[in-house]
């Protein structure tokens, strides 16, 4: 009787450590801390430009590589998530959403035409500005980020990665 109620709590055991869920991410719901790649990209983006610290930075919207006047949650996230990072670093980010002059299309963000670029960056005395693309694949979004000298136009970094498609990125996207 002793051994039947030991088997028996084994069997019980065994069958709730099965039923438990599993953090490990499935191939077709890939884990990722987007915040955490948004950061890393940032630091990179940063570390590369040789903007100095306290620099006055515009952040305009992540955009849709195949259609530049679009974007979406995912790439207002992301410009909001970059933007972030730079002001913890000791960045001045300028806040575009207040200001009147940006060329805003409802449900887009702010997004910067090359023409004004220069304007802008005048008119709020700005060292860099940070523009970004994405595009859609099949099992991810390849990301492209780069700081522009706004008196030059030149590139004064750039970095490029890579987020797993899944059903958060999904719903981001209007997929």
């Amino acid at each position: 009787m002793k051994l039947l109620s030991i088997f028996s709590l084994l069997v019980t055991g065994f069958l709730l450590v099965g039923c438990t869920p599993s953090t490990q991410p499935t191939p077709d719901k890939p884990k990722f801390d987007m915040t955490e790649l948004n950061y890393k990209a940032a630091e990179k983006l940063l570390i590369n430009s040789g903007i100095p610290r306290e620099s006055v930075v515009i952040m305009a919207t992540v955009v849709n590589i195949d259609e530049i006047e679009k974007s979406s949650t995912l790439g207002r996230l992301i410009s909001e998530q970059i933007s972030s990072h730079f002001i913890l670093k000791g960045m001045n980010v300028i806040e575009m959403k207040f200001r009147e002059n940006v060329y805003m299309k409802q449900n887009e963000g702010e997004l910067m035409l090359t023409r004004e670029i220069g304007k802008l960056a005048t008119s709020y005395r700005s060292n860099a500005v940070i523009v970004g693309t994405y595009a859609i694949g099949n099992s991810a979004v390849y990301i492209n980020l780069k700081i522009i000298d706004p008196k030059s136009n030149v590139a004064l970094s750039a970095t490029d990665y890579v987020l797993p498609m899944n059903n958060d990125i999904d719903d981001m996207l209007g997929i």
